[in-house]
């Protein structure tokens, strides 16, 4: 079956996505299986999301991620974060403001399908790209890919892992502190997903906690100016190809509330990397051993990107090169949520910046096919 044509696919419904697909709305796109919500369109898109239900990777955090503790909320364009008891979980509030956020500007966004692909329809560099899914296949002139990261939890290897007798998990794991209780949890990671589990299970349970590098701390606060420095900082990796690399490598980690309470409390002690992995523990680099119960991986993630690969864009550095949000390799597509745009704030700006370059795009070179009658049922 042919591919159903589109304008424009995002892929992925959390912050980036839902800010790209209002910027379109906003410039006069609407949902391809509602072309009557304008009697002349700009054009349409498609929104795609791998999940079941709406809220990106909020609804997959853990249930101890309080509203008071959760780290650069940033409301979506033109709506809002409604007012939320600090006490409550984020995953309950942060979805049902994505649920509402899709309902209130009709993104219509489909769910869930599952991204396999995204592939040049042809030779001609002005052409369509194909994106391949579970449930069908679309053809469309630009693609913005807004995966985020969440589904890629990055293990770092180190000897004898496969030997520990103990539980390993990721962050991407992690439900609460409470099912450690009394044990010994080895906490690896300089990030601040790392500093708020260390102040949260150090409660009730022994902590050691170990990273690779020392961590530069730095005494300002980790405000919204902080946060676009950051942008600012892996910005100029990615667009050289590099991977994106975490925001604390570039601006070192900021006093938090919950990294003062760590500190008060004695918990907030660094311990060099580990050397290997044992039965019943890790060997530190002078030769001593350390016992564990638990080794809690808050170690990070990596681009969700695999569907990318057929467009051939990775440098052998092992990034895509990105200027402003755009490949620059390949500028039929978009890539928000990446990199620079990692942040909430900066996924925000990136949603509304490829929209504006995709306006500039059709200003540029009038659309060249006639409208087509396409059959949404098939994707």
């Amino acid at each position: 079956m042919e591919p159903a044509p589109v304008d424009v696919v995002v892929i992925g419904a959390g912050q980036a996505g839902l800010s790209a697909a209002y910027h379109l709305r906003r410039r006069g796109f609407v949902p391809v299986d509602a072309p009557g919500d304008d009697d002349d369109p700009t054009g349409t898109f498609v929104v795609l999301d791998a999940d079941a239900a709406p809220g990106g990777a909020w609804q997959h955090r853990w249930a101890s991620l309080r509203m008071a503790t959760v780290n650069g909320i940033h409301e979506l364009p033109g709506h809002p974060v409604p007012a939320a008891d600090p006490s409550a979980a984020s995953r309950d509030v942060l979805p049902a403001y994505f649920a509402d956020y899709e309902q209130r500007f009709e993104l219509r966004v489909r769910r869930p399908v599952t991204v396999s692909a995204v592939r040049r329809a042809d030779d001609d560099p002005d052409g369509d790209l194909v994106v391949e899914t579970d449930r069908g296949r679309w053809r469309a002139r630009w693609v913005i890919n807004a995966t985020g990261t969440w589904r890629r939890p990055f293990w770092p290897h180190y000897p004898g892992q496969e030997r520990f007798a103990g539980r390993q998990l990721h962050v991407h794991d992690y439900v609460s502190a409470e099912e450690f209780a009394g044990e010994r949890v080895v906490i690896v990671g300089a990030g601040i997903s790392a500093i708020q589990l260390l102040d949260e299970i150090s409660r009730v349970a022994d902590t050691f906690w170990v990273t690779r590098r020392e961590v530069d701390w730095d005494a300002g606060d980790f405000d919204t100016a902080a946060r676009i420095a950051a942008i600012a900082g892996v910005e100029e990796r990615v667009r050289r190809g590099l991977p994106p690399g975490s925001v604390i490598s570039v601006t070192g980690q900021h006093w938090t509330p919950w990294a003062r309470a760590a500190r008060d409390r004695g918990v907030l002690v660094r311990h060099p990397m580990f050397t290997a992995v044992e039965e019943h523990g890790v060997r530190m680099p002078d030769g001593s051993f350390e016992p564990a119960d638990v080794i809690l991986w808050a170690t990070g993630f990596r681009a969700d990107i695999a569907h990318l690969a057929p467009l051939g864009l990775r440098t052998a550095a092992g990034g895509i090169r990105v200027a402003d949000g755009r490949a620059i390799d390949e500028p039929r597509l978009f890539l928000i949520g990446y990199g620079p745009s990692q942040s909430t704030v900066g996924a925000n700006r990136a949603g509304r910046a490829a929209v504006r370059a995709i306006m500039t795009d059709i200003a540029r070179r009038p659309a060249e096919r006639a409208p087509e009658e396409a059959d949404v049922g098939a994707a």
